[in-house]
């Protein structure tokens, strides 16, 4: 992965921004940062996340791959071309730092979102929906007991009461 110079983003942003006619305030306002965190992007003495860059590019109205290009966070020929970005199957599979349940949570929430024309048989996994109640019979409404049934109901109180 190329890494370019932090320089060269900040110079970037501030040249995108000065386009949009933006001031280094409103642009701060738009991204929901501070006013001097985004200047100390736009010299070189921050490095962004890749939320920040996202919310950035929002206020620019360009591309957030180009930033992410710019940072060093993404490769250019992954930004150009998608055929290049690695199966994201197998870079889940073989990464060490996942436990298995990880991997298969990961697994679902990716084929969720690329639908089923990219799931192989060994991806697949059988989606097991979660067993239904019971329905409850319809009861009649409880009754709270009134004082006569508790007393005839415990002999010991109407004999202490006689």
């Amino acid at each position: 992965m190329s890494k370019l110079p932090l320089p060269d983003l900040g110079a970037y942003l501030r040249e995108q921004r000065e386009s949009a006619q933006l001031s280094l305030r409103q642009l701060a306002e738009m991204a929901g940062v501070s006013n001097p965190y985004l200047s100390q992007i736009e010299r070189g003495l921050k490095r962004p996340s890749a939320e920040i860059l996202q919310q950035i590019a929002k206020g620019l109205q360009v591309s957030a791959e180009s930033l992410y290009v710019r940072a060093g966070i993404l490769d250019e020929r992954v930004a150009d071309d998608p055929a290049a970005v690695p199966d994201v199957l197998s870079a889940i599979a073989v990464d060490p730092v996942l436990t298995d349940r990880q991997r298969a949570v990961l697994v679902d929430i990716y084929l969720s979102f690329v639908g089923d024309d990219e799931t192989t048989p060994e991806t697949t996994r059988p989606t097991r929906r979660p067993p239904s109640p019971p329905p409850t019979p319809a009861a009649a409404p409880r009754r709270r007991p009134s004082r006569s049934t508790t007393a005839a109901a415990t002999p010991e109180l109407n004999e202490k009461e006689n």
